[in-house]
C-alpha cells in the first residue's frame, strides 16, 4: 500500500473516530447539576482537596458544559463501606426522591469521592440508574460498554486497596506511637493537645483537669465521695460537664475512672498495646488510680451472684480459704451410713487443700458472727434521713428520664412519618429498602423506650420495702439473714460485709469483721455527732471543697 494510500485511510479513521465520538457523548439536555464532594479528614478539608474547591471545580464544569447548577451535598465521610452511612450521599438520594419529575446530573471531582468500595460502588452505579441520574466524574469518563464497565471496576477496586493500605498504615504509625508512650487520638477530657518539638503532639493537662478534675478523683480514691452518681453531681457543679443531668454522665466517669490515661500510663488493649509508662504527665498520682479500682472491684463484687448455689451450702461462693485467699467449695461427702456435708478448699497447692469443715460448724461460726452484729440506736436515724435524701434525689432523676423518654418518642414518632413518606415516593426498590430498613430499627427503639417506661409504677412500694430490709438488717442481721432465701442471702451479704470472709478449716474464720454499712454509718454519727440537726440531714459529700483541708462528708 502507498504511503498516500495510508494517510487517507489514516483521516478516515479519525474522522470516523471523531463522529462516532460525538455520536456517544452523553445529552443533558433538561437536566439540572447537583453538586457532591467529600472529604475523609480535616486536613483534606484545609488543604486543597477540601470540600470547598471540589464543589467550585464542579460548578465550574456544570458551567462550562451548559448545565444549570441546583444544590450541592458536601460530605466528611471517612473511608468506604455503605453509602446509605453517608449522611450528605443520603440527602443526596432523598433529594432526587423527593424531584420525581425532574432530570438530574450528578457531578463529583474524582472516582474515589464517589466510593472506595467496589461492592458499594456498584450498588450506588445501580441506585442512580434507577432513578436515570447521569453521572460525570471530573477526572473520568464513564462508559457503559463491557469494556469500559470492566476498567472501572478495576479503577474502583483500586480506590479500595488503597483504603485500606493507608488504613494499615495509619494504624501501624499510631500502634507505634502508643508503644512509644504517647496518645495519637484525640484529647481526653482535663487535657489539651499541644505541639511540642521533642515529642510532636503530646496531652498536658488543662485548668479543669489540674483544678476539678484531680482533686474530685483523689476524693473518691480516699472515700470522702462514696458514690460515682455524687462524684458527676460534684463535676457537674464545678463546671466539668455542662447542660446535662447526671445520669448520661455515669458511663463516661466510669470510663475516666478506669483509665490508666489519668496517672500518667498508656494502654490500647484492642492493638495489643499493654499498660506502660506514658510521655505525658498525669493528673492523679498512680497509688490513687489504683486505690480507685479497688473501690470500683469492690463495687463490682458486690452485684456478682453465684449460679450454682444451693440452699444446702448458703455460704458456699461467698467464703475464702485463709491460707491460699481462693474461694471454699461445699458438696455433700457419702459415709456409710449417712450423706455428710463439708465445707473445703479444692486447690490443689494450699496447704488446707481437701481439708473438710463441716457445714453445721461453718455456719454456726457464721451465726455467731451476725449475733454479735448490732445496730448503734443513734445510727438508725441516720440511715433513714439518708435514704429519704438518696431516695429523693433517685425519683427526681427517673422523673427527668421518664420525660426525656417522652420527648424522644414523639421525635421518632415524627421520623417514622418522614420516612414513610418518602418510602412511598420513591420509585427505587433498593432505596425503598433502605428507608424501610430505618424504620423497622426506629420501631425497635420505640418499643424498648416503651417497655422501659417509668408510667404506672409507686415508687413508694419498693422504697419502703428497701427500707425496711435496710435498717432490718442492720438492726438485726441474724433475723433477716434467716428469714432470706439462698439468692437474697447472696445479695444481702455484700451490703453486710466488704468482701468474702475467710475461714480455715483448723482455727476457724481468721477475722470477724464488722459489717461495713453499720460501720460507715457509726463513724459517720462519732464525727459529726454535733453537727446533725434534728429536722434531716444533708446528702453525703454535698460540701466537698476542692481543699482537702476544708472537706466535709
Amino acid at each position: 500500500m502507498s504511503k498516500q494510500s495510508t494517510n487517507n485511510l489514516k483521516a478516515v479513521n479519525v474522522t470516523k473516530g471523531k463522529r462516532l465520538e460525538k455520536s456517544v457523548a452523553p445529552s443533558y439536555e433538561g437536566r439540572e447539576g447537583l453538586v457532591y464532594a467529600r472529604v475523609s479528614s480535616k486536613r483534606q478539608e484545609m488543604e486543597g482537596s477540601g470540600l470547598q474547591s471540589q464543589e467550585t471545580r464542579c460548578m465550574n464544569d456544570l458551567q462550562a458544559i451548559g448545565v444549570p447548577y441546583k444544590k450541592s451535598f458536601l460530605d466528611s465521610y471517612t473511608g468506604g463501606g455503605d453509602f446509605m452511612e453517608r449522611p450528605a450521599m443520603q440527602d443526596l438520594l432523598a433529594y432526587i426522591d423527593a424531584n420525581p419529575h425532574k432530570r438530574f446530573l450528578v457531578v463529583f471531582d474524582d472516582l474515589k469521592r464517589f466510593a472506595r468500595d467496589v461492592q458499594f460502588h456498584l450498588k450506588l452505579r445501580q441506585v442512580f440508574r434507577g432513578l436515570d441520574v447521569e453521572l460525570r466524574c471530573l477526572n473520568y469518563r464513564f462508559d457503559e460498554t463491557d469494556e469500559g464497565q470492566f476498567i472501572e471496576t478495576i479503577l474502583a477496586a483500586g480506590a479500595e486497596l488503597e483504603r485500606k493500605q493507608n488504613r494499615r498504615q495509619v494504624i501501624q504509625k499510631m500502634k507505634a506511637r502508643l508503644e512509644a508512650g504517647y496518645w495519637p487520638f484525640g484529647s481526653k477530657k482535663g487535657y489539651t493537645l499541644e505541639k511540642d518539638r521533642l515529642h510532636g503532639k503530646i496531652a498536658i493537662p488543662n485548668k479543669e483537669g489540674l483544678e476539678i478534675l484531680r482533686p474530685a478523683l483523689e476524693a473518691f480514691a480516699s472515700g470522702n465521695i462514696v458514690r460515682k452518681m455524687d462524684l458527676c453531681d460534684h463535676l457537674i457543679e464545678k463546671g466539668f460537664w455542662r447542660k446535662q443531668k447526671v445520669g448520661r454522665y455515669v458511663s463516661k466517669l466510669t470510663e475516666i475512672l478506669k483509665d490508666p490515661f489519668y496517672c500518667g500510663d498508656i494502654e490500647y488493649l484492642s492493638w495489643e498495646v499493654n499498660r506502660r509508662s506514658g510521655q505525658h504527665k498525669g493528673i492523679i498520682a498512680r497509688e490513687t488510680f489504683d486505690l480507685i479500682q479497688k473501690r470500683i472491684r469492690r463495687e463490682d463484687s458486690g452485684v456478682r451472684v453465684r449460679l450454682d448455689i444451693s440452699p444446702d451450702f448458703p455460704l458456699r461462693g461467698l467464703l475464702s480459704c485463709s491460707s491460699c485467699k481462693k474461694h471454699l467449695t461445699a458438696a455433700w461427702s457419702k459415709g456409710r451410713k449417712a450423706k455428710y456435708a463439708y465445707y473445703f478448699c479444692q486447690d490443689r497447692s494450699c496447704p488446707l487443700y481437701r481439708k473438710s469443715a463441716k457445714k453445721v460448724d461453718v455456719e454456726k461460726g457464721f451465726d455467731d458472727i451476725l449475733q454479735r452484729s448490732r445496730l448503734h440506736p443513734q445510727v438508725e436515724k441516720v440511715i433513714s434521713a439518708v435514704f429519704d435524701q438518696v431516695w429523693k434525689q433517685e425519683i427526681g432523676n427517673l422523673e427527668h428520664h421518664q420525660s426525656t423518654a417522652e420527648q424522644k418518642i414523639k421525635t421518632l414518632k415524627e421520623n417514622v412519618r418522614e420516612l414513610t413518606g418518602l418510602a412511598a415516593k420513591t420509585k427505587n426498590e433498593q432505596v425503598r429498602g433502605a428507608y424501610e430498613d430505618q424504620i423497622e430499627e426506629i420501631a425497635g427503639e420505640l418499643k424498648e423506650i416503651k417497655e422501659s417506661s417509668l408510667q404506672g409504677i409507686d415508687f413508694t412500694i419498693p422504697y419502703r420495702t428497701a427500707l425496711n430490709k435496710a435498717v432490718g438488717l442492720l438492726r438485726n442481721p441474724r433475723v433477716t439473714w434467716k428469714k432470706s432465701g439462698v439468692e437474697e442471702k447472696h445479695q444481702l451479704f455484700y451490703f453486710i460485709f466488704d468482701q468474702k470472709l475467710e475461714y480455715s478449716a483448723v482455727s476457724g474464720y481468721r477475722t470477724a469483721e464488722i459489717p461495713r454499712a453499720a460501720r460507715v454509718f457509726e463513724e459517720f454519727v462519732e464525727s459529726n455527732s454535733d453537727d446533725v440537726e434534728t429536722g434531716g440531714i444533708e446528702p453525703p459529700c454535698r460540701n466537698f471543697s476542692a481543699e482537702p483541708s476544708t472537706s466535709v462528708c
